[in-house]
């Protein structure tokens, strides 16, 4: 069986038209399957829709949060819930085309992958400040990194149960899905597709989200910002040294006890950014620190329809 989980988070113009394209795709398969769609606290009538859909279609499976708590929390939480074979991770806004997951299953049906996951081939229809940052991005997280995220990877993919296992038993609180997906390994086939604009609705991810998303995926998996805070504390040592020896030089040599008060301010202002920029590094560590030794649930089901669904997770 086919579990696919389908994010949404005020979707309510999208959704119809998602449900009737891929279930027109899942039905050519001719396997078992069913949409596990997550509803992360929606405030239009996204839910309203689910629960419509889930009592005219017994393959329709839905859980309704509490309250918005993020794309990752849905992902971890349909995760939990999957109960296919296989499981696949879908944008409800269409920019996954459910016409790939045909080719998808029959790749890992093969057995030579643990799952195939999906790259936009080019970003045409992006803002090219966006797509520049976005490339930017992969190239640093996989210098800085000991994970492999291929540039232009989607969450869309379909795994094997062995690796659906593996990605929910790292259950931390601060979660990267793209770095997990690499960091637990297992053998992926790529599938390149020509990028596609989404079918309704607008987008929930603006430039600052993204930007935020990144720093956590940095921070989530890499320690190179507190090496380079302690780098910058050894180099900033090393030249305040030299400084003092110069300016002792220069004291003996010509007197000049006034002269060069601009020069000192410049330094002072300069040292005290450098130490609030390490500082800053070392704040986002411990933030995340603490948000794991809270222990807080992932996420909170308020409705579902199904038995057995994770309330509190």
């Amino acid at each position: 069986m086919i579990t696919l989980i389908v994010p949404c988070f005020n979707e309510q113009d999208v959704l119809p038209v998602f449900y009737r394209e891929t279930v027109a795709v899942l039905e050519k398969m001719n396997c078992p399957y069913e949409l596990l769609f997550v509803d992360d606290g929606s405030s239009d009538d996204t839910l309203k829709i689910l629960k419509e859909l889930g009592e005219t279609d017994s393959h329709v499976c839905y859980l309704s949060f509490s309250r918005n708590f993020g794309k990752e929390a849905a992902m971890y939480a349909g995760l939990r819930n999957a109960h296919g074979d296989y499981t696949a991770i879908m944008d409800v806004d269409l920019q996954d085309p459910p016409s790939l997951l045909p080719e998808m299953l029959r790749i890992l049906q093969e057995g030579d992958y643990d799952s195939v996951a999906t790259r936009r081939a080019d970003r045409e229809g992006e803002p090219p400040i966006r797509s520049w940052f976005a490339h930017k991005f992969y190239k640093l997280i996989n210098k800085i990194s000991n994970v492999d995220i291929v540039e232009g990877a989607r969450d869309f993919r379909l795994m094997r149960r062995e690796m659906t296992d593996a990605v929910i038993s790292l259950g931390e609180y601060n979660r990267f899905t793209k770095g997990i997906f690499g960091w637990v390994g297992f053998r992926t086939c790529w599938i390149p597709y020509k990028n596609t604009e989404r079918a309704a609705g607008q987008s929930k991810w603006n430039f600052w989200k993204l930007v935020q998303y990144a720093l956590d995926g940095i921070i989530n998996f890499s320690h190179i910002p507190l090496s380079i805070a302690s780098w910058f504390g050894i180099g900033m040592t090393g030249i305040s040294f030299f400084m003092l020896l110069f300016i002792v030089i220069r004291r003996i040599a010509f007197g000049d006890p006034v002269a060069g008060w601009a020069s000192l301010i410049c330094v002072i202002l300069f040292i005290g950014g450098i130490h609030l920029f390490c500082l800053g590094i070392m704040g986002q560590y411990i933030a995340k620190i603490y948000t794991e030794t809270k222990h807080r649930p992932h996420y909170i089901v308020a409705e579902s329809n199904f038995e057995g669904a994770e309330h509190i997770r």
